[in-house]
């Protein structure tokens, strides 16, 4: 009985579609001016939308449910749609799903005893505030994972901006580092800089650290690894420009570069040594 009650409110619904339509944005003022917009921001049709979202619901689909809130997280998220809309949205159709179950047993459903009919509407109205709740746990979670990766995929974009290798000639390349230095960004530039000497095909990095004033301990280990990685892909390390600040804290930590690579006073100094134009 349950179950051909829910499909016949589906069908209740979907045959009056159109007045469903007006009664939902009536109960969504902020919204219903915003129809138009968000169909040719986002290609996103919150009407028939809401038509699908309301079967998926009241015919207790839960797996078609959680997929079709991942999906429509996911577009909000990449249109960059106001969430407070969508929970205006998904609240008017809570209302107006009641008013149609209202209506469609003020019509159908007088043949029922009182206690009958109670049991009927409570179980009704658990499995539809349950499945509604569940469909916004699962929108705000696809929402929040593919913001979080747009933020990390723009941070890692960034830092790999920040980890700018100049070639001075065919072989010779510079990688000045500058502003501060976590544990972080050191991966960041592991990656850039044993990607670039294959790439390039670098055979001398010049590291200048003279935008650096500070180093944590597990920050100065994972740098030494990165010297040692670029001694494996078959480059020579250059640092330059040692601040006396780290140079104190390297000395009172008991660890050195000195064994992992050519060390240089200044950029400037150093460049004349590996940067010869070649003569047209």
């Amino acid at each position: 009985m349950e179950k051909l009650y829910k499909d016949e409110i589906t069908s209740y619904i979907v045959g009056n579609r159109e007045d469903f339509y007006s009664k939902l944005l009536s109960k969504a003022d902020g919204v219903a001016s915003k129809i138009s917009e968000i169909l040719q921001k986002g290609n996103i049709d919150l009407l028939k939308n809401a038509e699908k979202l309301v079967q998926f619901v009241v015919e207790n689909r839960e797996a078609e449910l959680t997929a079709f809130a991942r999906q429509e997280g996911i577009a909000w998220a990449e249109h960059s749609l106001t969430l407070q809309f969508k929970l205006e949205w998904v609240h008017a159709i809570r209302r107006t799903i009641w008013h149609y179950l209202k209506d469609y047993d003020e019509e159908e459903n007088a043949h029922l005893s009182i206690s009958e009919f109670r049991k009927l509407i409570y179980q009704m109205e658990k499995q539809i505030n349950d499945s509604l709740d569940q469909f916004l746990n699962s929108f705000f979670i696809s929402y929040s994972e593919y913001k979080d990766e747009l933020i990390n995929s723009q941070r890692k974009t960034v830092e790999h901006l920040s980890v700018p290798i100049i070639p001075l000639s065919a072989h010779v390349a510079v990688l000045p580092l500058i502003g501060i230095i976590d544990v972080y960004r050191m991966y960041t530039i592991e990656e850039k800089v044993l990607t670039d000497i294959a790439r390039l095909k670098i055979k001398t990095l010049i590291l200048d650290l003279s935008g650096i004033t500070d180093m944590d301990m597990e920050v100065i280990h994972h740098f030494q690894k990165v010297l040692d990685g670029t001694s494996l892909m078959g480059c020579k390390a250059v640092i330059t420009g040692l601040r006396p600040e780290l140079v104190r804290k390297m000395i009172q930590l008991g660890v050195t570069f000195d064994d992992k690579a050519e060390m240089k006073g200044t950029l400037q100094q150093t460049l004349p040594e590996y940067y010869k134009p070649e003569l047209s």
